[in-house]
């Protein structure tokens, strides 16, 4: 165990070192994602007020899934490509920990930042709005992960098509505008679309931060659902890396870019 969490430090320390650096796009990363809300929120106010009033708290808990989501599917992408640009990569597969538990690793620092900026962004969007929303801690924890295990899976998916295609992020657009429709799917009218990533979560979620429930007044059956989800999705993705990898490994490309 000790040895995990000197990896876990190792990584967080050069996650916050490399924000620090790149100081200016950091903070222009988060101030932009705060300008669209505000833009979509305003912008919405004076074409359809009336529309916006009533559906300001599923405005808020919306925005604030598909900015997390967007991070947790792409940031290990973007990880795996600069540490290909960088050189690096190589001796990351070379690590004693194993190349996907080093990986693994980072996803869980990165969905931590992922998370801390999240709420920090959700709190400015409630103080825009002036619609103060439930955030019970542990709810929102225990369904925020559930919600986003499916997308981590997914960018294990586009991780691995990384490690052998390198340049993929044209893709990126199209799987954020899916996002958007899943999290805005009414799942309560259809119940198969409660199969899809995100949209079961997205709705539970907006459950507890709206109407002020807990997780455990949630309906056991969609709790089962999600987590259900949450393994299969995850258990794909890790698949599809570890094929991605040994395909790399294979072809001589896992270090190039």
């Amino acid at each position: 165990m000790n040895r995990y969490l000197i990896l876990f430090r190792v990584i967080a320390s050069k996650s916050v070192t490399l924000s620090r650096r790149y100081l200016v796009n950091t903070v222009v990363g988060f101030v932009t994602l705060y300008v669209f809300f505000a833009l979509i929120f305003f912008g919405g106010q004076f074409v359809a007020g009336d529309l916006i009033s009533r559906s300001v708290g599923p405005l808020v808990v919306g925005y604030f899934l598909f900015t997390i989501a967007v991070s947790a599917y792409a940031d290990l992408t973007h990880d795996l490509t600069d540490e290909a640009q960088w050189g690096t990569l190589e001796q990351l597969s070379m690590s004693p920990f194993g190349f996907t538990k080093v990986v693994a690793m980072k996803t869980v620092v990165n969905l931590l930042g992922t998370f801390a900026t999240g709420i920090v962004l959700l709190v400015l969007m409630m103080a825009t709005t002036g619609t103060w929303l439930s955030i019970a801690p542990l709810s929102l924890v225990v369904l925020g992960v559930l919600t986003l295990l499916p997308v981590v899976g997914l960018g294990f998916v586009f991780g691995g098509a990384a490690l052998v295609y390198k340049q993929i992020e044209k893709v990126f657009p199209l799987i954020q505008l899916s996002f958007a429709g899943l999290i805005a799917l009414p799942v309560q009218e259809y119940a198969l679309s409660k199969l899809l990533p995100m949209s079961l979560g997205s709705y539970l979620l907006q459950r507890v931060m709206t109407d002020g429930l807990r997780v455990w007044e949630l309906p056991v059956f969609d709790l089962g659902v999600l987590v259900g989800q949450s393994v299969v999705y995850l258990a794909i993705g890790l698949l599809a890396f570890r094929v991605g990898t040994a395909k790399a490994r294979k072809q001589g490309v896992l270090g190039h870019y």
